[in-house]
């Protein structure tokens, strides 16, 4: 089993090393119990992991990291934007260079943590699930306490995702999405920007796949520590969410 993982990179920095870190451990997780995530110790003891990194035009070293650490980890594979293009931008990126049978999608911030991989792919590999999203607000795992507006923020575009899909999702918005590779590469990727959230999942929904959501932990940063999206992202999110469940044809097989 190949694990793709896609980290868009923009002003990293102060994380990078570590994510990366933490990312290529993530097939020393089998040393960890897994009987609660219903995998046995050869499904992690297989993994075959590669690292697609699309630096979106950095200007605060990450370039020079990432060039560091491709040099050391075969399984890194490091693609550079000409410009800041977008998270949407890198992701279309990375996902068309993904050659694995799953694709995880990771930030290059710490506030999604690798150790979640095992709980994310099991409905994968058990073959239950063509999509899971890793959702902040299921399951007990810490949970860093920050920002009430913004927490309700993705409350109502959950639940506005949910009355326009016909899904009963709690976290749209997360960044952990991991999909079989076949089913995602399919699936056009237009938003260049923070939109990439509410536009794969109304595609996902028009296109009836299987869908599992999985409780993961958070370690929300502060503005100040870097953190990047704003209300404008809610704004463009909630006019995703109504272009593309009016423009995208559902492809449900009857």
């Amino acid at each position: 089993m190949k694990l793709s993982v896609v980290m868009p990179v923009y002003n990293e920095q102060p994380t990078l090393r570590e994510v990366i870190a933490r990312v290529l451990a993530v097939p020393d997780l089998n040393k960890n119990d897994l009987n609660q995530n219903d995998l046995n110790q050869n499904d992690l003891n297989q993994i075959d992991l590669e690292l697609i990194c699309v630096d979106d035009g950095s200007r605060d070293g990450s370039r020079e990291i990432l060039a560091e650490l491709a040099a050391a980890h075969p399984q890194i594979r490091v693609f550079l934007q000409p410009k800041n293009s977008g998270k949407g931008a890198a992701l279309r990126l990375g996902i068309q260079q993904a050659t694995g049978d799953f694709v995880l999608i990771q930030d290059a911030d710490l506030e999604y943590d690798p150790g979640d991989y095992p709980a994310l792919l099991g409905p994968l590999i058990q073959g239950k699930a063509d999509v899971v999203y890793g959702s902040r607000f299921l399951g007990s795992g810490p949970h860093r306490v920050l920002y009430y507006w913004h927490s309700v923020g993705n409350w109502l575009l959950t639940i506005l995702s949910n009355a326009l899909t016909n899904m009963n999702m709690s976290d749209m918005e997360t960044c952990y999405k991991v999909f079989r590779r076949e089913i995602l590469q399919s699936i056009p990727i237009e938003e260049n920007r923070f939109g990439f959230e509410p536009e794969i999942t109304v595609k996902i929904a028009k296109r009836g796949l299987r869908v599992y959501e999985v409780g993961i932990s958070y370690w929300g940063r502060t503005y100040e520590e870097g953190k990047k999206i704003g209300w404008k992202d809610g704004f463009r999110a909630l006019w995703c969410l109504l272009k593309y469940t009016l423009k995208e044809p559902s492809q449900r097989k009857h």
